[in-house]
């Protein structure tokens, strides 16, 4: 029997007999999945130390304490409702927002919300194996309390399909389990989530820079006139902040060390790092580039009908709308550069065709932001070198610019160019293997960590960086 002891929960669920049958017949599917495709070897034996989600008290949101992985405790939250909130974009700027499904949208609501639902169990399974190659304790409960959470946005969204899209949504809430990532037959949605991450490089890269889409994604749903969904993604947003901190810190220190271990050399910061076991500056940016074009391409294309009719329909409006001047976008346009033969030039096209393109500008300049805060690593140690995002136009799969080439810069490239020079831009198979030979032994004492890592300056939740973050059942 499901309760609220069992999944907390402000959504009165044990009021709602059909809303609660239907989760009852879902969680055993659920938990099944995670047994079969969560986080491997650490599902029966392990207590982590995580925070579990138990109101929307911004002074008490969270408990933290020492729990196994499937006895965690996947809630369902909304944010508190905003008092006589309105639509804020679109056709119905002004009009109060709904509190169940239009007959109209209900198919393009639905597909929004299955689009975002995927995402959340796809991530945990591209990271399933991660544990074995763990750098620290630490590193390993981060590693994990970005696992459950990524389940809980999971349960956020079957909880909008099953309460406001019957048994379409029922449906769409079974098929979440069926689809994994990278299955040949049945994959997720969305390409980037179906990459393999293997090392732990990748995993932090992910969690800056996809996990950053995820929450560009949510502040656009964040906007939406159906308020249940509006308030989901509002509280999802509390938890996104800890994932791009996450993988943010995480490239940091990678940085801070490979600097430690350049001057350790004998070599000084022009030594060779991997002589000694660090990870070096070029494989860095690879991955950068690597996970950033494949982030930017979840944004979708450039040019978009199906973004503005979203904006139209006030289904998904725009980052932050409140800091906008025009909610209606109606006569506005935006310049987009395309390419006219082999050459790049500037199209003008209606604003509400180019709404991914306006997300995907919130987007890069924030990104661009936490890769200037590792920059400033590299100039605190006396580097020369820089980090930097590559062009929107590089490596991209999907868009306007899919199927053509440019350099990191956004210099068009002849075919022959790029398979000439793409492993200048973008892992290679050495990099893999190298980051598979450093990261072979999975680091499990208490307070030490890998050689190609720095130690975090600060613990979780007030404890101390050499906390038992993750400790064997006895």
């Amino acid at each position: 029997m499901i309760s609220h002891e069992r999944i907390p929960n402000n959504v009165d669920l044990s009021g709602n007999k059909r809303l609660q049958r239907a989760l009852e017949h879902w969680q055993p599917r659920y938990i099944d999945w995670w047994h079969e495709m969560g986080p491997q070897g650490f599902q029966h034996y392990h207590q982590v130390y995580l925070r579990t989600a138990v109101s929307v008290d911004p002074d008490g949101w969270c408990h933290y304490d020492y729990v196994r992985m499937p006895e965690y405790r996947w809630g369902i939250f909304l944010a508190p409702p905003v008092a006589d909130r309105t639509i804020g974009f679109g056709d119905f700027f002004g009009q109060p927002v709904w509190h169940e499904v239009p007959g109209e949208f209900r198919n393009p609501l639905r597909r929004l919300i299955v689009l975002q639902g995927d995402t959340e169990p796809a991530s945990v399974e591209q990271q399933r194996t991660l544990g074995q190659s763990c750098p620290s304790l630490y590193d390993l409960r981060n590693l994990f309390q970005v696992n459950v959470e990524e389940g809980r946005h999971l349960w956020a969204m079957v909880y909008l399909l099953h309460s406001y899209f019957g048994r379409d949504g029922r449906d769409e809430a079974e098929e979440m389990l069926e689809r994994s990532s990278g299955n040949e037959d049945k994959p997720r949605m969305l390409e980037a989530f179906n990459e393999p991450i293997e090392n732990w490089l990748d995993f932090f890269m992910f969690a800056m820079f996809t996990d950053r889409d995820g929450k560009s994604q949510l502040m656009s749903l964040a906007e939406s006139s159906l308020d249940p969904l509006s308030r989901t993604t509002r509280f999802m947003l509390t938890e996104e902040a800890h994932h791009l901190f996450v993988g943010e810190s995480g490239v940091a220190r990678i940085l801070q060390r490979t600097c430690e271990l350049m001057r350790a050399s004998g070599a000084g910061l022009s030594g060779d790092v991997r002589r000694i076991g660090g990870i070096d500056l070029p494989m860095i940016q690879r991955h950068l580039n690597f996970w950033f074009s494949a982030s930017i391409d979840l944004h979708g294309s450039e040019i978009s009908t199906n973004a503005a009719t979203y904006f139209a329909n006030g289904l998904k409006g725009r980052a932050r709308e409140e800091t906008f001047d025009d909610h209606r976008a109606l006569h506005a346009t935006y310049q987009v550069p395309v390419m006219d033969d082999d050459r790049l030039v500037t199209r003008s096209v209606p604003l509400r065709n180019a709404m991914n393109e306006v997300l995907r500008d919130w987007y890069t300049r924030d990104a661009e932001a936490g890769v200037e805060r590792w920059n400033r690593i590299l100039e605190r140690q006396g580097l020369s070198d820089r980090l930097r995002v590559p062009s929107r136009r590089f490596n991209r799969k999907i868009g306007i610019y899919a199927g053509l080439h440019f350099d990191p810069d956004g210099r068009p490239l002849s075919a022959e160019a790029w398979a000439a020079r793409r492993h200048e831009w973008l892992p290679t198979p050495d990099d893999k293997a190298y980051l598979k030979s450093v990261m072979a032994r999975p680091v499990y004492e208490v307070g030490r960590f890998a050689n190609w890592i720095a130690p975090p300056q600060k613990g979780i939740n007030q404890k101390p960086v050499d906390f038992e973050y993750v400790r064997v059942e006895e």
